[in-house]
């Protein structure tokens, strides 16, 4: 039977690759994985990595984050994702999850089990989808 080749086995770094794809992202931080990071400048060589301003940024772990302090440290606007690996990991890492859905700056958030995406989109309405990857 015919299969879809597949970019690589991590789902999460498809998701990554996927994302800057479609939504042409050009300033990416990668916090906590530096073979992904390396990954993303390959694939990209024209973006920048560890911008001021922020379109994509990526979390190794979401464990010891702060929904309230990450959104005053960080330089995101109101087209920005932020992916999160592991989220299903442990109860610590579910808990901090669910603190960024239920976020009021959050607006969409996607539960892939294998990594998480919240969106910040200010005109949209607040959602939460679970969705198999």
């Amino acid at each position: 039977m015919y299969k879809k080749p597949r970019k690589s086995k991590d789902k999460t770094l498809d998701v990554l690759i996927k994302s800057v794809l479609y939504f042409d992202f050009n300033n990416i931080k990668i916090k906590g994985n530096s073979v992904y990071k390396q990954k993303l400048k390959l694939s990209f060589p024209n973006s920048i990595f560890d911008p001021n301003e922020t379109d994509m940024l990526f979390f190794e772990s979401i464990k010891n984050l702060n929904p309230k302090q990450l959104f005053s440290n960080t330089n995101l606007h109101n087209e920005s994702l932020i992916i999160f690996n592991s989220i299903n990991k442990d109860k610590e890492s579910r808990t901090n999850w669910l603190n960024f859905v239920q976020s009021e700056k959050v607006t969409v958030s996607l539960n892939m089990y294998y990594c998480g995406v919240i969106f910040i989109r200010r005109e949209q309405q607040k959602e939460h989808f679970f969705i198999r990857i």
